[in-house]
């Protein structure tokens, strides 16, 4: 039987045009996601390269005077992507993956970012995520929707019928045949994404697999439950896009709208714009106001004086930290709202596949919105070790080839890929599994 089932599949238009529309979308969008890679390792070379030329030649012109050398040199802190991101590229394209600072007030650097084209920002990237999440459940609902009604439409159910010992068992039969085809084209992208993207073997990329699979067994079993209901062809198709169109489109959109909303984010502009203002009132101020939260805070530096009828390093720099502690408060609000998001989000997606998937994948290939909170936690610290390492330098008027430039080169930081198996697996399964239930109890009226 299973032969036979085989046999006619093959020989059908569907699987030719299935074939074809899988294996080439999903090449074309393991190509894109080496592009992205080679893009992201292009830059990072460019960013290494630009940090040894700058101070270099800002060296030449600023040797005498570290603290204005200082006030002009970039320091470069590094996101490298893994290969894995390719499969899901998530935020990263909005997200910097390398950030470039200098030792003044961060606030104000923090979350400038590449001018991006908004319609490609709008139609995001065609990675293989992209084709599992929206393109698989189409092929799946296109080669299953006439599981058992074209059979009826075309008047031979009856013969099938009557020559098998279990009618739901050869339904059983034809859905596995058209899944087994899914499942080992989808295997196959995988596969070649590990050689062409050169992904290691690693937890991470058996998740991706495992949740891959689920993903697509869960479309399967819910279109094998609307065929279930035994209605026409018409009524199936119509019914399973419907439901295509709302979990990958209608329902993420409206959950974004809503945490949009709910949790409005201005505070990365008025963050920026405290830190301005923080900094700029300080010029108008008496230097002791200025001098007094500074120290308080670096409490090593009042060995310093601080002149009254001159300009000081130790003045500036102390205004553009204390810029920096006027916009904290805002700072973490945002950070805050940013994570009530996501929370939301995941909240709502346990009970979504689509949603579910998605999210998994970004936590998985590290380009979700919390790696890059994670990222700017790290700037933070990195920004803190640039500044705490050049102020007594700056304040000891040390002039500035009496530091070692050679190990400022671009810093690399390496994200923490923690994730949890039950929360990304559990839900996709529990929900096939109920589905599967109800299918097979419709089919006990056949």
């Amino acid at each position: 039987m299973y032969r036979l089932l085989f046999k006619s599949f093959f020989r059908t238009k569907i699987f030719f045009v299935s074939l074809v529309l899988l294996l080439t979308v999903g090449l074309v969008s393991i190509c894109i996601g080496k592009q992205y890679l080679v893009k992201q390792e292009q830059a990072i070379v460019a960013a290494q390269e630009f940090q040894k030329e700058s101070i270099k030649r800002n060296i030449e012109y600023h040797n005498d005077d570290l603290g204005l050398l200082l006030y002009y040199l970039r320091f470069t802190l590094i996101k490298k992507p893994s290969n894995i991101s390719a499969i899901s590229i998530g935020q990263s394209d909005v997200n910097p993956l390398l950030q470039t600072v200098t030792i003044r007030g961060l606030e104000g650097q923090k979350y400038d970012t590449d001018f991006e084209n908004p319609s490609l920002l709008m139609s995001g990237n065609l990675d293989l995520g992209f084709v599992i999440i929206y393109l698989i459940p189409l092929v799946l609902i296109a080669l299953t929707f006439n599981l058992y009604s074209e059979e009826k439409e075309l008047g031979t159910w009856r013969i099938l019928a009557a020559q098998t010992s279990g009618k739901s068992k050869f339904l059983y039969k034809k859905l596995a045949v058209k899944m087994l085809f899914v499942f080992v084209v989808l295997i196959f992208l995988l596969f070649m994404a590990k050689i062409i993207l050169q992904i290691p073997l690693d937890r991470r990329y058996l998740v991706i697999l495992i949740q891959s699979v689920l993903y697509s067994l869960f479309w399967s079993t819910l279109c094998f439950f609307i065929v279930s209901l035994l209605k026409s062809s018409s009524f199936n198709a119509l019914v399973l896009i419907s439901i295509w169109v709302v979990l990958t489109i209608l329902l993420p959109a409206m959950v974004n709208n809503y945490v949009l909303n709910k949790y409005q984010v201005p505070e990365a502009l008025n963050a920026m714009v405290e830190q301005r203002d923080g900094y700029h009132n300080k010029w108008d101020l008496e230097k002791e106001a200025t001098m007094s939260g500074f120290l308080e805070a670096y409490p090593q530096y009042k060995k310093y004086t601080v002149p009254e009828d001159k300009f000081s390093w130790i003045w500036y720099y102390g205004m553009q930290h204390m810029g920096d502690i006027t916009a904290k408060e805002t700072s973490a609000e945002m950070t805050e709202k940013i994570m009530q998001r996501h929370r939301v989000n995941e909240k709502v997606a346990l009970f979504v596949p689509t949603m579910h998937a998605q999210l998994s994948f970004n936590t998985l290939a590290g380009t979700d919105m919390v790696s890059h909170l994670d990222f700017l936690k790290a700037l933070t610290k990195y920004h803190e070790s640039l500044r705490l390492e050049f102020y007594p330098k700056i304040f000891d008027n040390n002039p500035a080839d009496t530091i070692d430039w050679k190990v400022h080169n671009a810093k690399f930081y390496t994200p923490k890929h923690e994730f949890n198996w039950v929360y990304i697996i559990l839900p996709t399964l529990l929900i096939t599994l109920l589905i599967t239930v109800f299918g097979r109890f419709n089919l006990r009226k056949l």
